[in-house]
C-alpha cells in the first residue's frame, strides 16, 4: 500500500479576486507521487486536537519551503531584514514536527522545512545570512531559474544522506537568506556549503528524520540523487 505523506499548506490569494486559499507548490506534490507516496495537503487547523488526529493518520510528513519563521519560536526579536510571519502556518507545522519526532514518524524537511525542524527541538536560525556572517557566499537566488546549481555541498562520509546521494559532493540549488545557527537537541550536520553553511541535518535516535536546505523537489527528476532523497523518504514512510 502506497504511505500516505502529508505536506503543510500556507495561505495564498487567488489573482483574480483575492480569495484566500491553502496550498502548497506543485513540485513537491509530484516528487511525493513520482517516489510512489500519497501526498496530502494539510491546511492549518486550529484545533489541536483535531491537527494532532490527523497526524496520527499519515505515514510520512514532508516540511516544505516558504517563508521566514517567526523569530519567537526561538527566543529572538525580529530583525529588519527577517520577512513577515505566516502565524497559522508556524504554529502548524512546529506542532506537527514535535509530533512527528515523539511519534517516531518519518520527516523530510525542505529549505524551511529544515529550519522548521531545528527550532522544533530548540536550535535557532541566523535570521539573514549576509548580514549575520558577511563573509558567507551569496545563498539567496531567487533571480535564477529555481534549479539553477547555486554552489556545491560536502556530505558527512559514511553519513545516510551520502548513501542516499551516492555521493559526497553534490551541486544544489538554493533559495534561502536564513541559516540554521545553534543546532536542536538532538541535530547532527550531514552536510554545508563551502562557506560552512549547513545544507543538511538529522535527528540522532529517529529511523527517518533528515532535512535539507536545497530544494530537491525542483531538481528531481532530471537529478537521480535529489530523486533517490525522495524514494528513501517513501520507503521509510512505507515502514
Amino acid at each position: 500500500m502506497r504511505p500516505v505523506i502529508g505536506i503543510p499548506c500556507y495561505e495564498a490569494r487567488r489573482a483574480d479576486n483575492q480569495r484566500p486559499l491553502y496550498g502548497n507548490n506543485i513540485s513537491y506534490v509530484r516528487a511525493v507521487e513520482r517516489a510512489g507516496g500519497l501526498p496530502l495537503l494539510i491546511p492549518p487547523l486550529q484545533d489541536a486536537d483535531a491537527l494532532v488526529g490527523l497526524a496520527d493518520r499519515l505515514d510520512g510528513l514532508l516540511l516544505s519551503g516558504g517563508g521566514d519563521l517567526a523569530p519567537a519560536h526561538y527566543g529572538e526579536s525580529p530583525r529588519p531584514e527577517c520577512g513577515v510571519p505566516e502565524v497559522e502556518r508556524d504554529v502548524t507545522e512546529l506542532a506537527l514536527a514535535r509530533h512527528a519526532l515523539l511519534a517516531k514518524l518519518p520527516v523530510l524537511g525542505i529549505c524551511r522545512g529544515h529550519q522548521v525542524l531545528n527550532v522544533a527541538l530548540g536550535g535557532t536560525l541566523y535570521q539573514d545570512i549576509s548580514t549575520a556572517l558577511p563573509e558567507a557566499r551569496r545563498h539567496d537566488c531567487h533571480d535564477r531559474a529555481r534549479d539553477y546549481r547555486a554552489h556545491s555541498i560536502e556530505i558527512e562520509p559514511g553519513s545516510r544522506l551520502a548513501a542516499m546521494l551516492g555521493t559526497r559532493q553534490h551541486a544544489v540549488n538554493s533559495l534561502h537568506h536564513q541559516a540554521l545557527h545553534r543546532l536542536g537537541e538532538g541535530v547532527r550536520v550531514l552536510a554545508r556549503a563551502e562557506d560552512g553553511i549547513i545544507e543538511a541535518i538529522e535527528v540522532r535516535g529517529h529511523p527517518f528524520a533528515l532535512a535539507v536546505q536545497f530544494h530537491p523537489e525542483e531538481l528531481a527528476p532530471a537529478d537521480e540523487p535529489s530523486q533517490r532523497l525522495f524514494s528513501a523518504f517513501v520507503r521509510a514512510c512505507q515502514r
